[in-house]
C-alpha cells in the first residue's frame, strides 16, 4: 500500500509552522495512543503519526521531503546502478569542490544533539463533585529519571570515561563514498559513542550504562474546576528524562468523570429530574432542589405539567477555560402513587367527581372525545 503524504497525516498544510506541525502531532497522538484509543487499526495510525512527525519535525528531513517526497526516506535514496551516486540530493558543493581544488569537503554535523524525553500520559478518575470544584492529589508515575549513582553519564567513575578512540572526541566522524564525479565525504554520528565524544570502558552497575533508571515518582496533581471526560493537562518536564543533555518530556493527565447518581452533565450545564405529587403540580408549591453547591428553594406554578423544566441560574458546571458558571435545568415529574391510604383514597375519589363535571365543561375534552367517537 503506498504511503499516504506525511502532511495529510497530519491534517496541516505544506506552510505550516513547527508550531502547528507540533500541535498536529499531539492531538493525533493523544487520538490513536495504543493505550487510549478504542479505534480498530489505533496502533497502525499511531506509527503513522509518529513517522510523519520526525520527518516533519527535522528542518532537514522536511526540505528533503518536500523536494523528493517519500523516496527521500529509502535508505538507498541516490545510490544509481554499480554504486555510484545519482543526482537527487547530491551535494553540488563537493563536486565543485572536487573539480576546482577546494579538496574533499566534509559536510558539517553529525555531533548528537540534545533531545527532549519522551512524554507520558496517565488517565486519572474524578468523581462528578471533584470534576465541579477541583482538587489537588498526588499519583504515582514511572518515570526514566538521572542514575544517581553515576549522575547520567553511565559510567562506573569518572575514570571510566575516555575520549572516544574512533572520532577523537568530536562526536562524528566521515564517511567516504563513490559517486559519478569522484569520491565525496559526508560527516555522520560516530557508531563507537553515538556522538558524545566519549567512551565508557566500565558501566554503571546500578542502570547499566544508561544513564537513567526507571523510578515511581510522587506528582502533585491540580484537578482544574470544570473538567470534563477526554480533557486533558500538561505538566511540563515531568516526563522522561531527555537524552545529551535535552530537556525533559511531558506529563500528560487525561480525565475520566465517573457518572454521579443525580446530576447529568450537558456542556457546562447540570440537568437533575425530581418528582412532586399530584397536589404540589396543581396547587403550586415550594420544593427543595438539590444542587451541586447545596439544596435551592424551587417554585412550582399551579397547574404545572409532568417533564416542565425550570432553571436554576449559575447552578451548573464552570468553564475549564473561563471559569463561567452554567445554569442547571430542573425536569419535575408527576408521580403517581401505587398504594393509597383510605384517606388518600376518599381524596382521590372526591377529586374524580369533581374532574369529570370539569371535564364535561372543557371544550378540549369535548374534542378529544368527538374524536374518538367518530366511526370509521
Amino acid at each position: 500500500m503506498d504511503k499516504r503524504d506525511y502532511y495529510e497525516v497530519l491534517g496541516v498544510g505544506k506552510q505550516a509552522t513547527e508550531d502547528e506541525i507540533k500541535k498536529a502531532y499531539r492531538t493525533l497522538a493523544k487520538k490513536y495512543h495504543p493505550d487510549v484509543s478504542t479505534e480498530k487499526d489505533a496502533e497502525a495510525k499511531f506509527k503513522e503519526v509518529q513517522e510523519a512527525y520526525e520527518v516533519l519535525s527535522d528542518a532537514e528531513k522536511r526540505e528533503t521531503y518536500d523536494r523528493f517526497g517519500h523516496q527521500s526516506q529509502n535508505p538507498n535514496f541516490g545510490q544509481g546502478p554499480g554504486g555510484f551516486g545519482g543526482f537527487e540530493g547530491f551535494d553540488f558543493g563537493d563536486i565543485f569542490s572536487a573539480f576546482f581544488g577546494g579538496g574533499q569537503r566534509a559536510q558539517q554535523g553529525g555531533q548528537a544533539r540534545p533531545r527532549k524525553g519522551a512524554d507520558i500520559q496517565r488517565r486519572m478518575a474524578v468523581s462528578f463533585e471533584e470534576s465541579i470544584f477541583g482538587k489537588k492529589e498526588t499519583i504515582k508515575v514511572p518515570v526514566f529519571e538521572e542514575c544517581r549513582q553515576c549522575h547520567g553519564t553511565g559510567a562506573k567513575s569518572a575514570s571510566d570515561i575516555h575520549t572516544c578512540s574512533r572520532c577523537k572526541g568530536s562526536g562524528s566522524i566521515i564517511v567516504e563514498s563513490q559517486s559519478l564525479f569522484g569520491r565525496t565525504q559526508t560527516r555522520a554520528v560516530c557508531p563507537n559513542c553515538n556522538g558524545t565524544g566519549k567512551e565508557i570502558t566500565a558501566k554503571c552497575t546500578n542502570c547499566g550504562g544508561e544513564g537513567s533508571v526507571k523510578t515511581m515518582k510522587d506528582i502533585e496533581v491540580k484537578v482544574p474546576e470544570g473538567i470534563e471526560t477526554g480533557q486533558q493537562i500538561r505538566l511540563e518536564g515531568y516526563g522522561n528524562k531527555g537524552g545529551y543533555g535535552g530537556p525533559n518530556g511531558d506529563l500528560y493527565i487525561v480525565f475520566e468523570v465517573k457518572p454521579s447518581d443525580i446530576f447529568t452533565r450537558e456542556g457546562d450545564d447540570i440537568v437533575v429530574s425530581v418528582p412532586i405529587t399530584f397536589s404540589q403540580a396543581a396547587l403550586g408549591a415550594e420544593i427543595e432542589v438539590p444542587t451541586v453547591y447545596g439544596k435551592v428553594l424551587l417554585t412550582i406554578p399551579p397547574g404545572t405539567q409532568s417533564d416542565a423544566k425550570f432553571r436554576i441560574r449559575e447552578k451548573g458546571a464552570p468553564n475549564v477555560r473561563t471559569k463561567y458558571k452554567g445554569d442547571q435545568h430542573v425536569i419535575v415529574t408527576v408521580v403517581t402513587p401505587t398504594r393509597l391510604t383510605p384517606e388518600q383514597k376518599r381524596a382521590f375519589e372526591d377529586l374524580r367527581r369533581v374532574e369529570g363535571t370539569a371535564a364535561s365543561q372543557s371544550s378540549t375534552w369535548e374534542k378529544f372525545k368527538n374524536a374518538f367517537g367518530k366511526k370509521n
